[in-house]
Parts: C-alpha cells; sequence; structure tokens
C-alpha cells in the first residue's frame, strides 16, 4: 500500500509555569485535549491525506478571500447531521477535494475508505476546523460550520470564534494520542470538560472512571501516558474524546501508529461504543473487517471523490464500480 506524504502541523511553544513544568494550555471545548507544546486547541497529529503545504493555524487569521458557497448550494435536510455541499479543499495546485457532495444523518456509522491520498483525513479535518474549505459549505446540525451568516442572511468565511462554538459537538481521535504526559490518566480524561465545559470536576471525574471501565482501563486512572502501552494510550484518547459527550465522534486511523497485536483491543472498543451508543461515527481506516463490522455504510473514496456509496454488503461483497473492486483486491 502506497505511504501517505506527512502531514505538516503547526506547532508553537508552550511558555513553562512557575514550576518549571510545561503550562497546560485550556483546551477547546468542541475538540480533544492535545498534548503540551502544541499551538491549537486539538494537535494535528500526521495526517493521511494532505501532501503538501502546512495548514493555516488555528490562532491565525482567516483567509476571507476563500471559502465562497458554491453556486447552487443548498441548505441540508432535517435528518442530515453532516453535509459536504459542493466542497473543494486544494492545497496550492493540488485538489484534495474535488466539489464533494455527501451526507451523514444522525446516529449513522459511516466509514471512508480508499487509497492513501484520496481526501479521506481531510474531510475529517475540514470538521474539525483544522482547515478551512476553498469552496462549498460544511454544515453541521443544520447548521453552517465553514461558513456564518451575516446580517443579510447570505454566508460568509467562519469566524474562529463562530466555529469554536459550532464544533462543540464534535470529538475526534487521531492516529497519535496526544496526551498530557505531565497529568495521570483521570486528568488526562476530565481537564477538557472541567476547563472547557465547566463541568464540576467531581462529575468529570465520575464520567471519567466510567469512560475507563467502558474502554477497559479501570484500574489506570492513576498511571501516566509513560506507564502505559500504545494500545492503552489510545484507549484513553477515545475516552478522552467521549467525556465530551460529542454527537459527532471522527476516527482516524486510530490503529496505525500501533503494533500490531494491540490494534485488536482498542477495535473492540470501538465496536462496543459504536454497539452500545447512538453516537455518530465517521470513520477513516484501512481495517476493512473493522469497516464492515462497525458500518451502516462505506463510501469508497478517490481522487477526492465519493467512487461508490453502499452498506458494507454491497462494497465489500458486490462492488459495482471497478477502481472499488481494485482497490479491495489490494488491501483485503
Amino acid at each position: 500500500m502506497a505511504t501517505e506524504p506527512a502531514q505538516p502541523t503547526d506547532k508553537q511553544p508552550t511558555p513553562a509555569g512557575p514550576s518549571g513544568e510545561q503550562a497546560v494550555p485550556a483546551p477547546d471545548a468542541g475538540q480533544p485535549v492535545p498534548a503540551p507544546g502544541e499551538g491549537q486547541p486539538v494537535s494535528a497529529a500526521p495526517g493521511e491525506d494532505q501532501p503538501v503545504p502546512a495548514p493555516r493555524a488555528a490562532s491565525g487569521p482567516l483567509d476571507k478571500t476563500a471559502a465562497a458557497p458554491a453556486e447552487g448550494a443548498k441548505e441540508p435536510g432535517g435528518a442530515e447531521l453532516i453535509r459536504f455541499d459542493k466542497v473543494v479543499k486544494r492545497f496550492g495546485d493540488h485538489t484534495v477535494l474535488d466539489h464533494l457532495d455527501f451526507s451523514v444523518r444522525k446516529g449513522e456509522h459511516v466509514t471512508l475508505i480508499g487509497p492513501s491520498g484520496s481526501g479521506k483525513t481531510t474531510i475529517l479535518r475540514l470538521l474539525m476546523t483544522l482547515e478551512q474549505v476553498s469552496e462549498g459549505v460544511v454544515w453541521v446540525g443544520g447548521e453552517p460550520l465553514s461558513h456564518e451568516r451575516a446580517a443579510d442572511g447570505s454566508l460568509k468565511p467562519a469566524s474562529e470564534k463562530y466555529q469554536r462554538r459550532a464544533r462543540k459537538k464534535i470529538g475526534m481521535v487521531f492516529q497519535q494520542f496526544n496526551l498530557f504526559p505531565n497529568m495521570n490518566v483521570l486528568r488526562n480524561i476530565t481537564e477538557a470538560p472541567v476547563t472547557a465545559l465547566g463541568v464540576p470536576k467531581q462529575e468529570a471525574e465520575a464520567r471519567a472512571r466510567e469512560l475507563l471501565d467502558l474502554v477497559g482501563l479501570g484500574d489506570k486512572a492513576d498511571a501516566h501516558p509513560t506507564q502505559l502501552s500504545g494500545g492503552q494510550q489510545q484507549r484513553v484518547a477515545i475516552a478522552r474524546a467521549l467525556a465530551m459527550k460529542p454527537d459527532i465522534l471522527l476516527l482516524d486511523e486510530v490503529t496505525s501508529a500501533l503494533d500490531p497485536e494491540l490494534v485488536a483491543g482498542v477495535l473492540d472498543v470501538l465496536r462496543d461504543i459504536a454497539r452500545t451508543t447512538d453516537i455518530t461515527l465517521l470513520c477513516v481506516t484501512h481495517e476493512m473487517s473493522f469497516a464492515r463490522d462497525i458500518s451502516d455504510r462505506v463510501l469508497m473514496f478517490d481522487a477526492g471523490r465519493v467512487v461508490e456509496s453502499g452498506p458494507p454488503s454491497q462494497i465489500f461483497g458486490e462492488p459495482r464500480e471497478e477502481r472499488t473492486r481494485e482497490f479491495l483486491r489490494a488491501v483485503l
């Protein structure tokens, strides 16, 4: 399988606190807590889809010349929780998403598959507002995410303040774990709910312990990340994302950084979450058996477009498009 180029990240040093320890930045309500030293609320783990320039830093100015709604763009229907409407994303001269149209219904589990560089991770990064659209509109919960409404009702590129508020119900689990090494597991999970959502500490800790039980780490609350295996750290990252009580959970190749023997445990946790909650899942993975197990619908991507969409039984059993068949022969 082709290896995608590493995605650059925007990192800035975090100032030291009074004790000489790195000060912990206040996390954003809509995102998982980053590792110290990241310059934005959610640290951007190396992505799979971005081949060229560094993304706009979350704290930088918004490019007001970009992100114009496409002609004929329409507002989403009531049952749609996520909608990409004629979305284009370019990095320099390279078009990663090409007038992309697709939607996800509330409670639906959708998996994105396809070759490296086809635009899958870029979709998740647009939903987390780690990137901005070049054209088109991203909608979440019937409201624009990539844009906000002007006084006359038209859409204009969204400010960062607007996007921070709009993405509060979106959580993401990255390829890398991005845990605070200077905090124990319990505080890694409670930090964002307490500081960003204002959840009382006792309530946040009770919720965190429930989530640790859910991911099979009930006895690791006092451990530090360096004392955990990679699979255990990723399960903590999953618990941390769920602690924000998101309506939407984005999963970006969450097993790609794990040793093979650790993959099954993480996938089992995600299968349990998919089976026992009504959370909306949008997942990027090369684990085809996992995609088959948890998905209501699978989307095959290539060159920034949806090649084929259907239930797992169709995509994996009787794919209609030759490009889908070609990809599956290579990975199964």
